[in-house]
C-alpha cells in the first residue's frame, strides 16, 4: 500500500464490513475488534477486486515493508537520506538490519543491495527520459560517488551505456511493483 488511494480503498471495503480500524498505514492495517474467518474472506475477495492483497504472513508484510521503503526512498522523495541506505531502512522498520537482509534474500532470492542499485537504474532512465538533468546531476542526485559509477552500474543492469539509452528513449521502462520480482532476469 504505497498510494492514498490503496488506504482509500483499503478503508472503505473495512467500512462496508462494519470494521473499526485505528490504523490503516504502510501495509499494515490494526482493526479494533477480532475478525471472523468470514469477514476475512469477505476483505481478502473485496481487496482483490482492487488489484490488492491482504496479507496476513508476518515475513510477508515485513518483505513488503522493506520493498515500500526502497521504493519510496528511491522514486518518490526528491532527496535521498544522507545516512545508509542499510541505516535508512533499518531505522524506518525498526529491525535489525542484517535480520532484513537475510529475510529480503531468502524470500525474494535478491539481496537489498542488488533491489536498491535495480530501483536506481530504473530512476536514473527515468530522469534521463525526462530530459532535465544530464548525466552528471542523476549520477549526483541518486547518491553514485561519480557519473562512471553510475555508468557501470547502469550498463552492468541494462546492458546499455546510458548514451546508448538515451538514444533509444522509446525504450520501455519497468513498472515499480515488477523491479525485482522473480520473473525479471537478474
Amino acid at each position: 500500500m504505497v498510494s492514498t488511494r490503496c488506504k482509500m480503498v483499503v478503508k472503505e471495503e473495512l467500512i462496508k464490513l462494519g470494521l473499526h480500524f485505528i490504523l490503516v498505514e504502510l501495509g499494515e492495517v490494526e482493526i479494533m475488534e477480532n475478525i471472523s474467518e468470514e469477514q476475512e474472506r469477505q476483505l481478502k475477495e473485496a481487496l482483490s477486486r482492487s488489484g490488492l492483497e491482504l496479507m496476513d504472513d508476518k515475513r510477508a508484510v515485513l518483505i513488503e515493508k522493506i520493498r515500500i521503503v526502497i521504493t519510496e526512498m528511491i522514486h518518490h522523495s526528491d532527496e535521498l537520506p544522507k545516512v545508509n541506505y542499510s541505516d535508512y531502512i533499518s531505522e524506518k522498520l525498526n529491525y535489525d538490519y542484517t535480520y532484513l537482509s537475510n529475510l529480503f534474500s531468502e524470500i525474494r532470492g535478491i539481496t537489498i543491495q542488488q533491489y536498491i542499485i535495480i530501483h536506481k537504474i530504473e530512476r536514473a532512465k527515468e530522469l534521463m527520459l525526462y530530459d532535465e538533468l544530464n548525466l552528471t546531476q542523476i549520477s549526483y542526485k541518486l547518491h553514485y560517488s561519480s557519473v562512471a559509477h553510475l555508468s557501470n552500474q547502469f550498463k552492468k543492469v541494462t546492458g546499455l551505456t546510458p548514451s546508448h539509452f538515451k538514444k533509444l528513449k522509446n525504450r520501455r521502462r519497468s513498472p515499480i511493483e515488477e523491479i525485482g520480482s522473480h520473473s525479471e532476469s537478474q
